[in-house]
């Protein structure tokens, strides 16, 4: 009898094995079989090549897209015109994906291996045009998958504007937009394909405003008081505290108004700062540091000053639990080799960064699995991840060792190479999703890590205060 019902029940999971695994293969044909569509998407949204809170064009396609679908829209997301929230409600778990689509000031770049600029204002260096278009996909896979299986779920798409320096989704964070998700799934264009344990660096950032009062330079300069000297006081002042901040930490300035003429004496300059550090406790240290070196350049040059927040994130969060899910999925779905074109496209990219041999295996191989993740950059995923259970991934867009915020990520990505790892992203985020939908134990496994890491007396406290989203910083 015992002998029975164990055949019964290994017979029994082999035939829900062979049912899942066909309809989740069905869920990847399907993205497989639009391809095309989904990249032609991509590469509206590359030509549209639009910055933070400017995004007009692209989200209005990704909405139309996932309306076309069957989603609802929901726009104008915590006061942000770009933002919008697509859904697809049927009941059960609520699991959230992340799209981006802004683009970076002055890395306008033709599709080719060579510097050359489209004469735009700006490029899709981060790859964004291609993370807003694979999780449209993901998003419109997984609810096809549980209208055909009819399965209690609902899939939702938050379309994130500004990631880069304007925080949009802490904005959306703050306003509760995920107050009722059970997970957020998402990703990041990359050289390689890897869903390791991810890490951020928390980030606080601000532009300085310095008022002075114009004089003839030469005739009268003592009538003047500059306030570019006054921005200059301040950038000395601070490049000398880097000796007094934890090393790991990084300053980084950009001074974006200095006057307009050598004989006028500036009545008005700006400094645009951003701080990070691992913990975001270190970074408002070094924030308020920073704000005490203006305030002591403008009484030391006779000016005034103030400062507008422009963007603020927390560090990321990581979920073990849901991390290594993903990091299945993405061994499961595997990468893509290079045509011959593509091989001639990457060896002349590679010339222009100094590389002799071009990893030609990085595309189709996966970086193995660790839990742990050295923090770079920053991102406004780094709220999201202290407001629900978050798990990401990266998939190779680019060509391998390519740095993020290049003209040669604007290039890779605007070409094949980019919409070959897209698909890549697209289908693990599907698989990951349809996991989480199948096994309620998951995701409570994957709550209880998070309440853990995240302590129990844990406040959300964004870093951006109470200040209104700041639509006009790349204006």
């Amino acid at each position: 009898m015992k002998l029975f019902h164990t055949t019964l029940l290994t017979l029994f999971f082999s035939i829900s094995l062979g049912y899942a695994q066909k309809h989740t293969n069905k869920a990847l044909s399907e993205i497989d079989s639009k391809q095309h569509f989904y990249g032609d998407i991509a590469q509206s949204i590359w030509e549209y090549a639009e910055m933070g809170y400017l995004e007009e064009k692209s989200s209005a396609l990704l909405q139309k897209t996932l309306k076309d679908e069957g989603f609802t829209i929901k726009t104008g997301i915590a006061g942000i015109p770009t933002a919008f929230i697509a859904e697809y409600n049927n009941g059960g778990p609520v699991i959230g994906i992340l799209g981006e689509y802004d683009a970076l000031p002055g890395l306008s770049q033709e599709a080719v291996p060579e510097k050359k600029s489209r004469g735009e204002k700006a490029g899709h260096a981060c790859g964004h045009h291609l993370f807003g278009t694979a999780s449209a996909a993901t998003a419109i896979a997984v609810r096809n998958w549980l209208k055909e299986n009819k399965v209690k779920g609902t899939i939702r798409f938050y379309g994130c504007p500004a990631e880069e320096g304007g925080s949009g989704k802490v904005y959306m964070v703050r306003e509760g937009a995920f107050d009722d998700v059970d997970a957020v799934i998402h990703w990041h264009p990359s050289s390689v394909n890897a869903a390791n344990a991810g890490a951020a660096l928390a980030n606080k950032s601000a532009k300085f405003r310095f008022y002075g009062v114009s004089a003839h330079a030469a005739a009268a300069p003592e009538k003047g008081r500059s306030a570019l000297d006054a921005v200059e006081a301040m950038n000395y002042m601070v490049n000398m505290m880097r000796e007094h901040v934890p090393s790991d930490s990084r300053i980084h300035y950009v001074i974006t108004s200095g006057g307009k003429a050598p004989n006028v004496v500036p009545d008005f300059a700006e400094v645009y700062y951003y701080a990070r550090h691992a913990k975001r406790d270190v970074v408002i240290d070094i924030f308020d540091r920073m704000v005490k070196a203006a305030e002591g350049a403008a009484l030391g040059t006779g000016t005034t000053m103030e400062y507008e927040m422009i963007g603020g994130t927390h560090e990321l969060l990581p979920n073990l639990t849901l991390q290594k899910l993903m990091y299945d999925n993405l061994v499961s779905v595997g990468g893509y080799t290079y045509t011959t074109e593509e091989k001639a496209f990457a060896e002349k990219i590679g010339k222009t960064l100094g590389i002799e041999n071009v990893d030609y295996d990085a595309p189709h191989s996966i970086v193995p699995y660790q839990e742990t993740g050295t923090p770079g950059g920053s991102t406004d995923v780094g709220d999201v991840s202290f407001a629900v259970p978050t798990v990401g991934m990266g998939a190779a867009t680019w060509v391998p060792e390519t740095p993020a915020h290049s003209w040669q990520a604007v290039a890779a990505g605007g070409m094949s190479i980019g919409k070959k790892g897209m698909m890549v992203a697209a289908k693990t985020m599907t698989l990951t999703a349809i996991d989480l939908f199948s096994s309620s134990e998951t995701l409570k496994k994957a709550k209880k890590e998070f309440l853990e890491k995240r302590v129990p007396d844990f406040k959300y406290i964004p870093m951006l205060d109470e200040r209104d989203p700041a639509l006009d910083y790349r204006k």
